[in-house]
């Protein structure tokens, strides 16, 4: 209980400071505007109205803090909303990556508007901390004529891989391009730059699950088609998949590559819902499902149930497609999984031409916490396993393998590369050549930038050959700078980048190459013994299966075996 002077604080406490003070500024106002008049009179208006917020306060129930502190307290609600603004422009280091950091978004928009990027005084990186990794130059650097890299997808003309139903349209895509973003998660007009970009560069647009939308054949940019649970673009009515429907799409020139999504980054495993809200005319154009009604992604597919369905599906892909290179696209979860996959290649002698790995460190857009940080293999370990696996059973060279998740600079694709990627994609740079500002708003629809909204208000700021041109320059700056590092290495082409050319520091003493530190498979070492592999493949390689994805259960120790025949082991 409060005494002597305290007393006064019980009947007005100093939290409710604020809300006097405005009754306060009510009365004298007035006096004021009263005696001298003209704007006098804004005074015991904003006082008012700033009294009537306290007292609306007061008698709220939702938030405690504006009960304790009326008016005030919207102080700290404000304050938490330009957080991460204030945290960025202000506190943020150059290479804190949250997820980017500054010098990494820096760099796309120098690039991407055709400034220069070159840095003075020297790195700003700690070259003593442990994970700091560079290539090693060559004492006889090369020069290589041009920066345009390539790599064919689903054979050569005229040289078809080996195995069933066999691609007959192969491609000959850029080692850098554009990864699966939807149309409904990004603006109609970020669709329409990015595949200008796309067009005006030469390199690959990936349209994400969402199918092909009218902005996507505006400006004739190559695209892939990436096919996911929910069959957006070739589903029946009921949701399953439809052939007419997929092959009024493939057919179209156009579409260079057929990619059929099993998992992404973001939320592997997860399946998706677009509110009925949001499925606009548009949107419900491209994807073939009904205006205003909630659109569905199942977290899995209902073509097939076993991993020998799966290829055979793949295969059946490519045939309506009329032979063009089909794959798939997985963030790698359990490995057994995986392991099945490639078991079922074998069986069927059905491959895909290509395989896109993404990491768990991946994603565009929005996903539960728990998944963005918690669920899925990042792309490191997921690409050596897929790697390695297909090297481990001699097919490898009938695959192309391509890796998502954070790709930003030359250095990254390089990198990628060493591990055994044959190409990559971008998602978040390329939107940062946009103009995204990374404001992670992406899920609410206020991108300031116009980006990933619907609202046709908030597209306009987004001005489609200003930006177009932005995608190109950053696709073309950052093919120059792999080719400087290419001819630094001594190499004629990024495919010839080995884990043997990067090297990381371990500890403040010692520094390996990715040769001797990451997971490596000699070819066909799986076809026999696993005593010297992985212990991966000594656990799960021979629990898996081609006709099932479950795992098979460990086998009996012998004298586990043997005492449980004998009836001592119920």
């Amino acid at each position: 209980m409060l005494h002597g002077p305290y007393r006064s604080l019980g009947l007005f406490p100093i939290r409710y400071t604020v809300l006097v003070l405005c009754f306060a500024a009510v009365v004298l106002g007035l006096v004021a505007a009263v005696a001298w008049g003209h704007w006098w009179w804004l005074i015991p208006l904003i006082a008012l109205a700033l009294s009537i917020v306290g007292l609306m306060d007061l008698r709220q129930t939702r938030h405690s803090i504006l009960r304790n502190y009326p008016v005030i307290g919207h102080m700290r609600f404000l304050l938490e909303f330009i957080r991460p603004e204030m945290r960025q422009y202000f506190i943020e280091g150059e290479h804190e990556a949250l997820p980017f950091s500054r010098a990494q978004r820096s760099l796309v928009y120098q690039r991407s508007k055709g400034e220069s990027d070159s840095r003075p005084f020297g790195t700003l990186l700690d070259v003593a901390a442990n994970g700091y990794e560079w290539i090693n130059h060559s004492m006889t650097p090369t020069q290589v004529a041009s920066q345009d890299f390539r790599v064919w997808i689903g054979g050569q003309p005229g040289q078809p891989l080996a195995g069933k139903g066999v691609c007959t349209q192969p491609y000959h895509a850029s080692v850098f391009n554009i990864s699966a973003m939807s149309f409904g998660s990004m603006s109609a007009n970020a669709i329409l730059a990015l595949n200008l970009g796309a067009r005006t560069g030469g390199f690959a647009h990936d349209t994400g699950e969402g199918s092909i939308s009218q902005h996507h054949r505006v400006h004739g940019g190559d695209l892939i088609w990436q096919i996911a649970s929910g069959y957006f673009g070739c589903r029946n009515p009921d949701g399953t998949f439809s052939e007419e429907r997929f092959v009024a799409n493939a057919a179209d020139p156009q579409v260079k590559m057929i990619e059929l999504k099993i998992s992404q980054g973001a939320k592997p495993g997860h399946g998706g819902m677009l509110l009925g809200a949001k499925v606009t005319a548009e949107i419900a154009a491209a994807r073939g499902v009904p205006m205003g009604v909630d659109c569905i992604s199942p977290s899995s597919h209902s073509a097939f149930h076993t991993p020998v369905e799966m290829l055979e599906f793949l295969a059946k892909l490519r045939r309506l497609s009329g032979g063009k290179p089909t794959g798939m696209k997985l963030c790698v979860g359990h490995p057994w999984e995986w392991f099945a996959m490639v078991k079922a290649m074998m069986e069927t002698d059905i491959t895909p031409d290509f395989i896109v790995v993404d990491g768990a460190e991946g994603g565009t857009g929005a996903a539960p916490v728990e998944f963005t940080d918690h669920v899925g293999v990042p792309l490191q370990e997921g690409l050596l396993l897929v790697h390695n696996t297909l090297v481990g059973v001699n097919l490898r060279h009938r695959v192309q393998i391509g890796a998502a998740a954070k790709v930003i600079t030359a250095f990254d694709i390089a990198r990628m590369m060493a591990l055994g990627a044959d190409w990559c994609n971008a998602g978040r740079g390329f939107m940062m050549a946009l103009g995204c500002i990374q404001a992670l708003t992406c899920h609410t629809g206020h991108c300031p930038t116009g980006v990933t909204t619907q609202d046709a208000r908030r597209q306009k700021a987004l001005v489609v050959p200003d930006k177009g041109t932005r995608v190109a320059n950053f696709h073309r700056s950052t093919m120059h700078a792999l080719k400087e590092l290419v001819q630094a290495a001594g190499l004629q082409h990024p495919g010839q980048i080995t884990a043997h050319h990067i090297v990381r520091r371990t500890n403040d003493s010692q520094v390996h190459q990715l040769a001797n530190t990451v997971l490596r498979v000699e070819p066909g070492a799986l076809l026999g013994p696993l005593d010297e592999q992985h212990n991966v493949f000594k656990m799960y390689w021979g629990r898996a299966s081609a006709q099932t994805f479950q795992i098979a259960p460990p086998p009996l120790q012998p004298s586990a075996a043997a005492a449980k025949e004998q009836g001592t082991i119920a």
